[in-house]
């Protein structure tokens, strides 16, 4: 049975196309790939922090349409109806406004770079 998975080689060819890396290589990838929030907040107020600002965000786009909305419940009114969508249409996004945007993460080696810095010895 076949998992679809399987790789074909060829002859002489090994199962593994990834060759063996020495731990120096293996340190320096991790530094380049590897990313660090470097905001200045503890690490769980961040992790908290961004899910809190998408929700409140995202709770007021959804308060705002459902005040928009408001507007065309009852009988079916053709003018009110276009009125309500086009009014919901022409407001932005909290996301378009508020400009909240979570900033990068750093890479490993800029942070490692600097706590070393910081930990040199100052002449004086």
């Amino acid at each position: 049975m076949s998992t679809g998975h399987e790789t074909k080689t060829l002859p002489g060819e090994s199962l593994s196309r990834h060759r063996i890396r020495t731990p120096q290589e293996k340190k320096a990838l991790s530094y380049a790939k590897d990313r660090r929030n470097d905001y200045g907040e503890n690490d769980k107020s961040s992790r908290k922090n961004i899910p809190r600002t998408k929700r409140i965000l995202n709770r007021s786009d959804r308060h705002r349409d459902r005040g928009q909305l408001a507007a065309a419940t009852g009988r079916v009114d053709p003018t009110a109806a276009e009125y309500a969508e086009t009014a919901l249409l022409g407001q932005h996004s909290k996301w378009d406004t508020a400009r909240w945007r979570k900033r990068p993460d750093v890479p490993l080696g800029v942070i490692v770079r600097r706590t070393l810095q910081r930990r040199a010895p100052r002449p004086r």
